[in-house]
């Protein structure tokens, strides 16, 4: 099998606030098939955060910061986890900053994403059939959704990308 044309698969984790840890699933057994050798490779990753009806990213408070970090991993996850950790495929966060004495304003916000899988020669490459978006918010004036968009392909499992993926993650 050939690699496929690229499309776009798209999460979402919403309602994060107050620092606690959420996370959703992503069904990937569509495209990834132990039996069959088929693989899913993702080559880029785009997030987007979003603030009530698509606001700006107040902080709560005068003279804080606030912070909304997120992750996607290949196995669940309780809490965030760095890059240690086997299963990460990509993370990154946002974070604004309140200079004024005024609550619920910001003035500069600036996003990371710190492990991306076009940072990699040739993507990210996962043989799971489900991954993981998950993240945490605390300080903004209003509830924080992080929305990631995964630009990927799908190929057949060659022993060289098995050991790979054996070597790297699963």
């Amino acid at each position: 099998m050939a690699k496929s044309d690229s499309f776009f698969i798209r999460a979402k984790i919403s309602g994060l606030t107050a620092g606690a840890f959420g996370q959703t699933s992503i069904d990937l057994g569509a495209y990834v098939d132990a039996l069959g050798m088929s693989v899913l490779r993702i080559h880029r990753l785009s997030t987007q955060y979003i603030f009530g009806g698509f606001g700006s990213p107040t902080v709560a408070v005068a003279n804080q910061e606030a912070r909304a970090n997120w992750q996607l991993t290949t196995q669940s996850q309780a809490a965030l986890v760095d890059a240690t950790d086997k299963s990460v495929i990509s993370t990154g966060n946002l974070q604004s900053t309140n200079a004024t004495a005024v609550a619920n304003h910001y003035s500069f916000a600036s996003q990371d994403v710190d492990i991306n899988p076009e940072d990699w020669t040739n993507g990210y490459l996962v043989g799971v059939e489900q991954i993981y978006l998950g993240g945490q918010a605390g300080n903004f004036e209003l509830e924080c959704d992080i929305v990631v968009v995964l630009e990927c392909t799908v190929e057949k499992l060659s022993s060289s990308a098995a050991m790979a993926l054996a070597l790297s993650q699963q």
